[in-house]
């Protein structure tokens, strides 16, 4: 998996977009409505990334927002995980676990204290994989806190002492940009 950081209006980021929109419409009959301005993912305050295989094939997407206190919910220094997406024939593989350590290890050098997601309950193979990787259930927040179907989740993103900087977004600084040759609502 080769990962590259891009805006999420990046032609690659719409067309998984496009992807993962048709999957939303199939579970719920109605795309993400939530708004999202691809300036919201720009680095220090966001992050986006896209997953490709080694012939450049897009297989995956993810990234991150800054959020902090509001109506909505959000609680001051959260970093909210949107279009988490894996194409379906690549499930399976890791990638989604992978593209969210990363993710995670950004919005934690970029000085965000808890990643936050909203999923949904006709995507319990999502809920699966985040309680699989430490995060709780937490009060709901953003545009679909009042749907009966949404579910929230939450994980602490402070670095336990003893732990050596650097980690797996070490590996995104060495991969950054370099081309594509180098799954939340």
């Amino acid at each position: 998996m080769l990962l590259r950081t891009v805006r999420l209006d990046h032609p690659d980021a719409r067309k998984l977009n496009d992807r993962v929109q048709l999957e939303y419409t199939e579970r719920y009959g109605d795309p993400d409505l939530t708004e999202m301005d691809p300036a919201q993912f720009d680095p220090p305050a966001g992050l986006y990334l896209i997953a490709y295989d080694p012939d450049g094939t897009p297989l995956a997407t993810g990234g991150w927002r800054a959020q902090d206190h509001s109506p909505e919910g959000y609680r001051d220094g959260d970093a909210e995980l949107k279009r988490m997406y894996v194409v379906p024939e690549a499930r399976g593989r890791g990638l989604a676990r992978r593209l969210l350590t990363v993710l995670e290890e950004s919005a934690r050098e970029a000085g965000r204290a808890r990643m936050v997601l909203e999923t949904g309950t006709k995507q319990p193979e999502a809920i699966a994989l985040y309680t699989s990787c430490g995060y709780l259930p937490t009060a709901k927040f953003g545009y679909y806190r009042c749907e009966p179907e949404s579910r929230c989740f939450a994980k602490p993103l402070t670095v336990p002492a003893g732990v050596p900087d650097g980690g797996p977004a070490a590996v995104l600084r060495h991969t950054a940009g370099a081309g594509p040759a180098a799954e939340g609502r």
